[in-house]
């Protein structure tokens, strides 16, 4: 259908990327393409276009594709990034604002980025401040409308270089979501793909503005997907 949001997903290889696209088997109501450098499987019974190109090749994709809404779910880990903070910022900051400022010249009326709990520019903390730098940045590109999602520690199936601390993290979860009350709910664990679930649903929403979600509006957004 012709009048269907046309939706652009880029970092589909990834957790929040893969529940995106698997999240088209429960309600596929959307135009959803994705935005690769390699090509990714897709599962059965999904239809969407993967585009696959080299970074400095998607501004041009993006002018081509003229997105309604932008998912981006771009983002490595400290390990991948060989512990250089350079090497973090070129693909959480550098890449995700490069993509920003191609999807906000094609005209795209709507970027929704997957950021962190904690992003805070004047964080102590290198990752969560360069969340939060880039979080800053977007909100000065004329996009009519910028959803922030701030989801705490995620869970799901990832690759399989994901760290002894990230995994024992997770199995204590459970516990530590106990504690995660008041100020500290926003770091309540959630599912990858409650968090997917959100940013498609996100894409639904007229109101121009810029907005930020994190635990309690992430499961809100979540279950209205769901409903």
């Amino acid at each position: 259908m012709s009048d269907r949001p046309r939706v652009l997903l880029v970092g589909a290889t990834g957790l929040i990327g893969r529940c995106v696209i698997y999240a088209l088997l429960q309600r596929n109501e959307w135009n959803l393409a994705a935005l690769c450098r390699r090509e990714a499987p897709l599962p059965k019974g999904v239809h969407m276009e993967m585009r696959i190109a080299d970074p400095l090749q998607w501004p041009e994709v993006i002018a081509r594709t003229a997105p309604d809404s932008i998912i981006c779910a771009l983002g490595t880990t400290w390990t991948k990034a060989g512990r250089s903070e350079a090497e973090f910022r070129s693909v959480d900051q550098d890449m995700v604002l490069n993509v920003a400022k191609a999807a906000c010249a094609a005209g795209a009326r709507q970027f929704i980025v997957i950021s962190s709990a904690g992003a805070d520019a004047r964080s102590k903390n290198f990752y969560l401040r360069v969340k939060g730098e880039v979080e800053q940045t977007l909100n000065r590109l004329n996009f009519q409308r910028i959803d922030c999602i701030r989801p705490g520690l995620l869970r799901g199936a990832r690759s399989p270089e994901r760290r002894f601390g990230e995994r024992l993290a997770i199995s204590l979860s459970p516990l530590s979501d106990l504690f995660c009350r008041g100020f500290a709910r926003r770091y309540h664990s959630i599912k990858g793909e409650q968090v997917a679930h959100a940013a498609l649903q996100l894409t639904c929403e007229k109101e121009a503005g810029r907005f930020v979600h994190e635990y309690d509006a992430i499961c809100r957004q979540a279950r209205n997907f769901e409903k």
